[in-house]
C-alpha cells in the first residue's frame, strides 16, 4: 500500500502490516518463540543461500517486530529501521557500530545527559574522543571538526530547555566531510519533524515516549538509509539489546493513534505554555512555540508542532517549588514525556539529585526549574490543577 508522506493518520494505522494476517487477525500477532524451526534439510539451505527470507533466532529478528519497524520508518520517511530494547540500547549500538578507535565525535552540550556521560566516560575506553559544543554556538561547532570526525550527535528539541537545532546548517556544514550527522529526535517525533528531509544521515528515536505513547514499554529506534542501517543491524545482533515480541506488539497498538494524540499534545503544550507565560508566579517558559523562545522561528520554520513538553521557572527557591510540586493533585510527578497521563517533574531532585548544587547550576538545573509534559486531558483541566497549585506561593 502506498501512503502520502504526510498522512500520518494512514500511516501509523496501517504501514509496516499485512492486509491478511495469520489466522485472518486484524492485528498483527505476537509471534511468541525464541526460536524458529526448519521444515527439513532443504529449508535450511533455501535459507543460508538467501533463496527464502525468513526468521532463525529471536535475536536476529521476529515478524512482530519486523511489523513495528515497518511502520516506524514509514512514518519516519526512512528506508529501514531496527528496534532495541531502549532508547539508550539505540544510541550507544549505534556509536559502538560506527566508530573505530582513533575517530572523533562533536556532540552538543544540551543533549540527554546520559548520552553525554556515554561519550565522555565510555567511548575513551575504545580509543574515541568527544568534543562536547554549546548547542548555540555554530561556530564553535564548524571549528571542533576534526580530520578524524566521524560523527556529529545532535538532539532536537533538546531536554530541558527545548532548544531546537538548524539541522540544515549543520548538514552543510559536515557535507563532504565523510561525516554521519545523527539527531536524537525524541522530543520532535516524526509528527513535527523529518530531520532526514533536513539533511540528517540517521535518526533516533526513545519509542518509550510520544511514540509509543502510554507510558508501558521501553524501547527505542535508528532510522536511515538502508546502507547506514544494515551495519547497524548486524552490530545490534551481537550486542543483543533486542526488543521482544509483546513489547513490538505493545508498540504496533500504541502506534495506532500516533497522529490523533499528537494533535493534542501539541494543542496541549500550547494552551499551557502560554497560561504558564502569564501567570504570575512563574519566572520563565520554555516552549519553541512561544515568540518569547529563543528559537520560535526556526522551530515554525522546520516543525509542524512544537510538542507536549514545557520547561519553567516556579517563582521560588528549592523548597518552594517542592510544595508547589506536592499541591498537584491530578498531575503526577514522573520523569517521562510523550504518554497519555501528564507527568511533571523537578529536575534538581529528580534526575540531578546526585549532583552537587552548583554542578547542576552549572548546567543549567535550577533549584525552581520544573519540565511539564502534557497528557491528552483537556488543557482546562490541568491548568485548574496547576492554578491551584501555583496558589499556594504567595
Amino acid at each position: 500500500m502506498d501512503f502520502d508522506p504526510l498522512n500520518f493518520s494512514d500511516i501509523s494505522v496501517y504501514a509496516g502490516e499485512e492486509y491478511v494476517n495469520a489466522y485472518n487477525s486484524i492485528t498483527t500477532p505476537i509471534i511468541q518463540t525464541s526460536t524458529f524451526v526448519f521444515r527439513n534439510s532443504q529449508d535450511i539451505d533455501n535459507y543460508t543461500h538467501g533463496i527464502n527470507m525468513r526468521y532463525e533466532y529471536g535475536r536476529y529478528g521476529n515478524p512482530t517486530q519486523t511489523a513495528a519497524e515497518k511502520k516506524l520508518a514509514a512514518l519516519e520517511g526512512a528506508e529501514e529501521a531496527v528496534l532495541f530494547s531502549s532508547g539508550m540500547s539505540a544510541i550507544t549500538t549505534t556509536l559502538l557500530a560506527l566508530l573505530r578507535s582513533g575517530d572523533h565525535i562533536v556532540i552538543t552540550d544540551d543533549a540527554y545527559k546520559k548520552t553525554l556521560e556515554f561519550c565522555k566516560t565510555a567511548l575513551p575506553q575504545y580509543g574515541v574522543e568527544s568534543t562536547v559544543v554549546s548547542v548555540h554556538d555554530y561556530e564553535a561547532m564548524e571549528a571542533a571538526i576534526r580530520p578524524n570526525t566521524r560523527i556529529f550527535f545532535s538532539e532536537s528539541p533538546t531536554n530541558p530547555y527545548l532548544n531546537v537545532m538548524d539541522l540544515e546548517r549543520l548538514s552543510k556544514m559536515v557535507a563532504g566531510k565523510n561525516i554521519y550527522l545523527i539527531s536524537d529526535s525524541t522530543f520532535a517525533t516524526p509528527y513535527n519533524q523529518r530531520p532526514l528531509e533536513l539533511g540528517v544521515n540517521i535518526v533516533i528515536h526513545s519509542c518509550t515516549k510520544y511514540l509509543a505513547g502510554h507510558n508501558d514499554l521501553l524501547a527505542g529506534v535508528v532510522l536511515g538509509p538502508s546502507a547506514l542501517i544494515g551495519p547497524i543491524r548486524d552490530f545490534h545482533k551481537m550486542m543483543g539489546g533486542v526488543i521482544g515480541p509483546f513489547t513490538s506488539y505493545m508498540l504496533i497498538r500504541g502506534l495506532k493513534t500516533f497522529a490523533l494524540r499528537m494533535q493534542r499534545f501539541n494543542e496541549n503544550g500550547q494552551k499551557i505554555a502560554e497560561y504558564l507565560e502569564k501567570h504570575p508566579r512563574i519566572q520563565n517558559v520554555y516552549y519553541p512555540g512561544l515568540p518569547s523562545h529563543r528559537y520560535c522561528e526556526l522551530a515554525k520554520r522546520t516543525m509542524r508542532g512544537f510538542g507536549a513538553v514545557v520547561t519553567f521557572e516556579v517563582d521560588a527557591d528549592y523548597d518552594g517549588t517542592r510544595l508547589f510540586l506536592d499541591r498537584l493533585q491530578r498531575l503526577r510527578i514522573g520523569p517521562s514525556f510523550g504518554g497519555v497521563e501528564s507527568l511533571i517533574t523537578h529536575p534538581a531532585s529528580v534526575s540531578y539529585y546526585n549532583y552537587a548544587r552548583e554542578e547542576r547550576l552549572a548546567l543549567g538545573i535550577k533549584d525552581n526549574l520544573v519540565r511539564f509534559a502534557a497528557g491528552i486531558e483537556e488543557a482546562e483541566a490541568i491548568i485548574e490543577d496547576l492554578e491551584q497549585a501555583l496558589s499556594v506561593l504567595k
